[in-house]
């Protein structure tokens, strides 16, 4: 059970890093361009010490594609907890329309 479980958990920890990493810098807009470039990737060191061992983990009873869609899935709502908490930025209706389009998505990508 835990094999089903561990990577999702981990490829959880490892979206809210690379979410940090790719748009924490946002907020710091009059830092140096290569300031925050450094600052990324120092934190997104962090995120693949979460994901590789997610993704071997997760092969043994995933597949790839299922893999990444579940990477995908948790990246949409990593990242629209991270815009509205961090970010401060309104959520949309329309994103919610988007995101139950990709979750019909992954439905026909578990179908056996």
């Amino acid at each position: 059970m835990y094999k089903f479980i561990l990577p999702i958990l981990m490829l959880t920890i490892s979206n809210v890093f690379m979410t940090f990493a790719w748009y924490g810098h946002l907020k710091f807009k009059t830092s140096a361009l290569w300031l925050v470039i450094l600052a990324s990737w120092g934190i997104a060191f962090f995120e693949y010490c979460f994901q590789v061992p997610a993704n071997r983990i997760g092969h043994e009873v995933y597949n790839a594609v299922q893999l990444k869609t579940i990477q995908e899935v948790i990246t949409l709502i990593v990242f629209s907890g991270f815009s509205i908490w961090y970010l401060k930025e309104d959520f949309r209706w329309n994103y919610l329309i988007g995101f139950v389009f990709i979750v019909l998505a992954v439905l026909f990508i578990f179908k056996k």
